[in-house]
């Protein structure tokens, strides 16, 4: 049977990585990050057409905001047109998240107006405004971005861990939720996916590797 870990077992993963492993937050991101742009090269840009691939990402203040930095810094160095919008104030982002905003800001890489959710038609949309954390209901500006992200024409929405608005632990939508076409998920599936009431918001399940050694993930879950 897959592997399905709940919102505990991935915060224990987290931490036994970090304090017992030594593997710092910023490395488990950057992995995170650049195998979910592997992802996404692989379903929007075959062989070399990254440089025709539009990316918006929505980034939020949290550390799935900072998987979406390490997202576009690597579609970008792949060629990708990429452009981040911010949802929050920078003031805001966790440790992680504002180093890997800061290396965005250096390279270059264009961000959107505070909250602007302008969409392309012939973009990929990246969700990284929720991440696994997430319960209960969305803050009002950020549903607003969700609402946006559902209803206008684009290439494709890609979820990073999971649909922003979505329990991981239920699979419950909340007030406005992401749907996504595909959503890459960290370490493992959670939960949640498998309720026949998230299906239609994860999409396609992809999982990606973080670098934390596959015995802490038997660890947590008790095996």
């Amino acid at each position: 049977m897959e592997t399905m870990l709940t919102r505990e077992q991935v915060r224990e993963v987290d931490r036994i990585a970090i304090e017992e492993y030594g593997v710092s937050g910023l490395v488990l991101m950057e992995n995170a990050g650049r195998n979910a742009a592997c992802v996404i090269l692989d379903e929007y840009a075959a062989g070399d057409d990254a440089p025709s691939l539009a990316i918006v990402i929505f980034c939020g203040t949290g550390n799935n905001g900072g998987d979406g930095f390490v997202i576009a810094r690597h579609l970008s160095n792949a060629g990708a047109a990429v452009r981040i919008a911010l949802c929050g104030e920078e003031a805001r982002l966790t440790p992680d998240a504002a180093e890997n905003h800061k290396i965005c800001q250096a390279m270059g890489i264009g961000m959107t107006p505070p909250g602007s959710t302008e969409i392309g038609p012939g973009e990929v949309v990246i969700d990284a405004l929720l991440g696994t954390g997430f319960a209960g209901k969305v803050r009002e500006a950020t549903a607003r971005v969700i609402e946006r992200i559902n209803s206008v024409p684009k290439r494709g929405t890609v979820a990073i861990d999971v649909p922003s608005g979505l329990d991981c632990d239920t699979g419950m939508p909340s007030s406005a939720t992401v749907i996504a076409d595909i959503t890459v998920t960290f370490v493992a599936g959670k939960v949640g996916f498998q309720s026949e009431s998230a299906r239609r918001f994860v999409g396609r399940l992809h999982v990606a590797d973080i670098g934390a050694p596959p015995r802490i993930v038997d660890r947590v879950r008790g095996v």
